[in-house]
């Protein structure tokens, strides 16, 4: 799994200024884990800001007729019941319920113009609700709704994740926050 969409949360003992934070945490981290931005945030707590989470999964060896049946068998039901094991022990919920959005993106094709080999793509926007929902969630539904089997692991990347609008679009949870204020610190 893969992510272009992370925040992290933490509070500190002194103000400090937000650029020398940034520069400071990202000397810490390993190489290709880069911290891009140091924001004051105000106005509640970073999880409750984070209200769905936009996926982007790629099923190689994964034909799009056969990924399109499977969506449309899980967008028919009213629920699809799929089971994890959670800090609670083996839990049984709704996937479908979380599930904004799900579509199913026509492969690409290589340089030349010949198909690629199969890769069938899923975007979704899943809304975050307890226990969260999450893309191999989904991928179970799929296999519940459908039989859907992948052959191979997917490939998973999160593009987005914060707050959404009242037209169903997820925009950056610190947005509000950008602007006037010069130092961390409570």
């Amino acid at each position: 799994m893969a992510s272009e969409a992370e925040y992290l949360e933490i509070g500190l003992q002194a103000p400090v200024e937000p650029e020398a934070l940034r520069a400071a945490l990202d000397a810490a981290l390993s190489p290709g884990l880069d911290v891009l931005e140091v924001v004051i945030a105000d106005g509640g707590s970073l999880a409750d800001r984070i209200e769905a989470s936009h996926w982007h999964i790629e099923l190689p060896q994964v034909d799009e007729a056969t990924l399109r049946a499977a969506v449309d068998a899980f967008t028919a039901a009213d629920e699809v019941l799929v089971e994890r094991m959670t800090k609670q022990g083996r839990r049984t919920f709704d996937a479908r319920a979380a599930v904004m959005s799900i579509d199913v993106l026509s492969p690409t094709q290589t340089p030349s113009g010949a198909p690629a080999v199969p890769c069938a793509i899923l975007e979704l926007v899943v809304r975050q609700v307890t226990p969260s929902v999450r893309p191999d969630d989904v991928l179970s539904g799929l296999r519940v709704v459908a039989d859907l089997e992948p052959p191979v692991s997917p490939r998973v990347t999160r593009l987005a994740q914060g707050t959404l609008t009242a037209q169903g679009a997820i925009v950056d949870p610190l947005d509000a926050d950008r602007g006037g204020a010069a130092i961390v610190g409570h």
